[in-house]
């Protein structure tokens, strides 16, 4: 598929009004998504899991509008009206309205909720948008006068569109794991959208455990956008770039052996290497906290200890995803209550797991 292919190609209805909702999980990267070019465009291949519980709801309704010369939308977070995020919807359907033409003809009320706090180390913003371009793929199929649309499409559209928003919003569509940039190895995968990974996954892999420990529940100390940005002069760029590329290569067999030794290896390598990036970039930041590096020390010890495949990986922030099979859960989540959880801001911690993606909300 290529950019031309999502292009809005049947004729509008006259709908006056309507109403649609979505639920979209937010993911956590194995390989990490960390620069990107134009349009949204990733500088390497990455590689998730979609999450199950850590979601955001949205309701989008809408209504014609008489004139249409501009955006017309309102947003409201749990309820509240939140103007801050305007300047981001802006630009989002600025990006996206030659592929969805209808956008100004209608005034947009978007409603949304996250069963997880904003802005603080989970992907928000995956979440959001990708429960919001789905919003809008729903609305599409509804307009679309005569014009069938395949689930493959509309999950495909809906990924392209979420990139637009929020890079990391196109692994959020479906589940269990996603790839999003071109890799030489992994056939159908693109920069465009994400797609299921389609290679063999051992059943080791099937039903993993992630629970997020809320070391900061505050904003992040710079934006993901900014944290990007800052890759285009990075010294270390394009070795880093190559690293993804060939740690993605190595996930492909680990992941179909089920080697959880290597699966350990490489998602907490990508981890410190991520935040190493933002360490040396000028300006440069530090995200973790001094918890987070207790956590880390603590999974470490206990990992030697007991000899457990869990691990912990890292997104642009402070707080610690614990990763871990399923069949070791019980030990494993003793460990976390009694060991880990003291560093969380006010012991709070999400049980969470991998998901099978997005889901419609009936009416």
């Amino acid at each position: 598929m290529i950019e031309q292919d999502f292009k809005f190609k049947g004729v509008c209805k006259n709908v006056e009004k309507g109403s649609v909702a979505w639920s979209s999980p937010s993911n956590i990267a194995l390989v990490k998504y960390w620069g990107k070019k134009e349009n949204q465009i990733p500088a390497n291949p990455s590689i998730s899991f979609t999450l199950n519980h850590c979601k955001t709801t949205t309701t989008l309704t809408f209504a014609k509008r008489h004139t249409s010369n501009d955006f017309s939308f309102e947003i409201f977070l749990d309820g509240a009206l939140e103007e801050n995020f305007k300047p981001k919807i802006e630009s989002f359907f600025k990006r996206i309205e030659n592929y969805l033409p209808f956008l100004k003809d209608y005034h947009f009320k978007i409603e949304t909720s996250n069963s997880f706090p904003h802005s603080s180390g989970i992907a928000s913003s995956a979440s959001g948008m990708s429960a919001l371009a789905l919003c809008l793929m729903s609305m599409e199929k509804d307009l679309s006068d005569g014009l069938k649309m395949t689930d493959d499409y509309f999950n495909m559209k809906a990924s392209f569109l979420a990139r637009l928003g929020s890079g990391s919003a196109c692994r959020s569509i479906e589940g269990d794991v996603i790839v999003w940039g071109t890799h030489s190895e992994i056939k159908g995968s693109s920069n465009l959208f994400g797609i299921k990974y389609p290679n063999e996954i051992h059943d080791n892999f099937k039903d993993y455990q992630d629970t997020i420990l809320l070391v900061d529940k505050g904003e992040k100390q710079v934006s993901s956008t900014v944290g990007h940005d800052l890759m285009h002069n990075h010294p270390f760029a394009q070795e880093r770039f190559k690293q993804a590329d060939v740690n993605l290569s190595k996930l492909k067999a680990i992941l179909k052996a089920g080697d959880l030794k290597g699966f350990i290896e490489i998602v907490e390598s990508e981890a410190l290497t991520l935040h190493a990036m933002m360490m040396t970039s000028l300006p440069y930041f530090i995200l973790m906290k001094p918890n987070t590096l207790e956590i880390i020390n603590k999974i470490w010890k206990f990992r030697a200890e007991m000899d457990l495949p869990i691990c912990f990986t890292l997104d642009a922030g402070a707080n610690v995803h614990v990763l871990y099979p399923k069949k070791n859960a019980k030990i494993i989540l003793e460990f976390i209550q009694n060991e880990l959880v003291a560093y969380c801001q006010n012991q709070h911690y999400i049980c969470d797991q991998v998901g099978f993606g997005a889901c419609k909300i009936k009416e």
